[in-house]
């Protein structure tokens, strides 16, 4: 009777386990946000890799104060899409300012983001 049991246990290995979690753009957030429209999910995704991209610039170059703003941009266009990562380090610059590890990091957030998008859509 023990053998039966342990083959109806659930696995060990799913500790956590969220694919959407681990993806640069959350599809299923982005599908709630435009009703499973895929083609304005396209555009919305085009719209935000853009930008990412220069919110990055402008942060890079700017002075603290507009970084600072610009990061809070960021962020908000990154939760609107699902782009956690970018979201998440955009807010550390908010919030602690900018310096070189956090702009790597946010540069980083965005660049995968943006690879993840041009998969889609190709």
């Amino acid at each position: 009777m023990a053998m039966l049991n342990n083959a109806y246990e659930a696995p060990d290995n799913l500790q956590g386990s969220n694919v959407a979690a681990k993806r640069p753009i959350d599809l299923v957030h982005l599908a709630s946000q435009t009703q499973g429209d895929k083609n304005l999910e396209i555009e919305i995704l085009q719209l935000f890799a853009r930008q990412a991209r220069q919110s990055v610039r402008e942060i890079a170059a700017g002075d603290a104060e507009k970084a600072r703003i610009e990061a809070h941009k960021l962020m908000g266009s990154a939760l609107a899409v699902g782009a956690v990562h970018v979201a998440e380090a955009a807010a550390k610059i908010g919030e602690l300012g900018i310096d070189k590890s956090r702009l790597e990091t946010v540069s980083s957030a965005v660049i995968e983001a943006e690879n993840f998008i041009c998969g889609l859509i190709r």
